[in-house]
């Protein structure tokens, strides 16, 4: 099996999330972050022929980036990676010391959805970055425009970034207030334009437009909603 670049693209984004993995039979991936708070699943081109864990996916991922273009053959116990005569036997690990989903999440119904463009993200992302702060929120401003913000909300003087976007809200034409909170750092999301829908159920639901995966991040405890 020779994996494709789309499929180490998104092992090396769950690599972020947590670096164990466990990959079922099939075609899915899915992974779960250490503070579970995170959940991202991806449909990939390649069938997995058996199941099997790796505790460290860096190093797995490293491990193939000695490779050119790396020949995977999956056996009970272990993979075999070859090219031109290079061989790597990399061992499995036990599932018992391996972080995964043990259910699939249902999403609640969401009071508010809207589409996050590839580059809004990255800068959104990049000016918490420069000003230094931990937390964005998306606040309601009037019915169909939010606000994107980062901040600290901690800090009442803390610098801000914020960009007005247009959001879809499911309240049968009546004006809703929220202002639902995420850490910043929970956004390891795959580069892309995404679908997004956020409940006042604590969840938001991220699905890529360009590719097959999409991610449920808990908001964050002093998120607010009121219909």
């Amino acid at each position: 099996m020779n994996l494709s670049n789309e499929t180490v693209s998104v092992l090396k984004n769950f690599a972020t999330i947590n670096q164990n993995l466990v990959v079922k039979k099939g075609n899915s991936l899915i992974t779960m972050s250490a503070m579970r708070n995170i959940v991202a699943s991806a449909e990939v081109e390649e069938k997995w022929p058996t199941e099997f864990a790796i505790y460290d996916l860096n190093e797995f991922l490293a491990a193939l980036s000695l490779f050119e273009k790396p020949d995977l053959e999956f056996h009970d116990d272990f993979v075999v990676i070859t090219e031109n005569g290079n061989v790597l036997k990399y061992w499995y690990s036990d599932p018992s010391v391996v972080t995964t989903v043990s259910k699939e999440i249902t999403m609640p119904e969401c009071e508010v959805s809207f589409s996050l463009e590839n580059g809004l993200l990255s800068n959104v992302q990049k000016a918490a970055a420069v000003i230094g702060v931990p937390d964005m929120a998306l606040e309601s401003v009037d019915s169909g425009v939010a606000l994107l913000k980062v901040t600290d909300k901690k800090n009442a003087t803390a610098n801000d970034y914020a960009v007005k976007i247009d959001v879809n809200n499911n309240n049968d034409g009546k004006n809703l207030t929220y202002k639902f909170w995420f850490k910043v750092e929970n956004l390891k999301l795959l580069s892309g334009t995404y679908d997004v829908g956020v409940s006042s159920k604590s969840i938001s639901h991220f699905v890529n437009k360009n590719v097959d995966v999409q991610y449920w991040i808990a908001l964050e405890p002093e998120s607010k909603y009121d219909a």
